[in-house]
């Protein structure tokens, strides 16, 4: 049985496990930086500046998407999902859509004018879902990232 509800402190350990699986997935895995400490403390409670939800199937943690408002000059506000993770071995059975379907509700019930999120292009399977479901793929946008160490010899130039 598939459930979906927000994440709450003691979900955390397993939301990092996720993560980390994720980064290994998409073949980045040493770059996990993120703590136990960071998620919860930005996580949870009254000065949250993300929303997790996880998703349980047969009662344990096998999936979460996370997401966070945004500003869009164009559109106002907006909600960014940032990963949407489900265990290898949940792939197929339903928890995907589940979460997906979560983040949509609670960006409708937010009231924004959009949802975005960012799918690599050998995601083959995530992308065409994402189609399936009435999402654009921009294909002529590049996307720029800058690291801390970036950051660092770019102020203190």
């Amino acid at each position: 049985m598939i459930e979906v509800r927000e994440a709450v402190k003691k979900d955390y350990p397993r939301v990092l496990e996720l993560i980390t699986e994720l980064a290994v997935f998409e073949k980045e895995p040493d770059a996990v930086e993120v703590t136990m400490e960071e998620l919860e403390r930005n996580g949870l409670g009254a000065e949250a500046i993300f929303i997790c939800f996880v998703g349980l199937y047969d009662g344990k943690i096998e999936g979460i998407s996370l997401c966070y408002p945004r500003f869009s000059t164009w559109k106002g506000k907006t909600i960014h999902l940032e990963d949407l993770i489900v265990t290898e071995k949940m792939r197929g059975k339903g928890l995907g859509k589940a979460l997906y379907d979560k983040v949509l509700k609670y960006a409708q019930d937010q009231k924004v004018r959009r949802v975005e999120w960012v799918v690599l292009d050998w995601n083959k399977n995530a992308v065409e879902f994402y189609e399936s479901t009435g999402a654009t793929i921009a294909k002529d946008w590049y996307l720029a990232q800058m690291d801390q160490k970036s950051l660092d010899n770019y102020i203190n130039r």
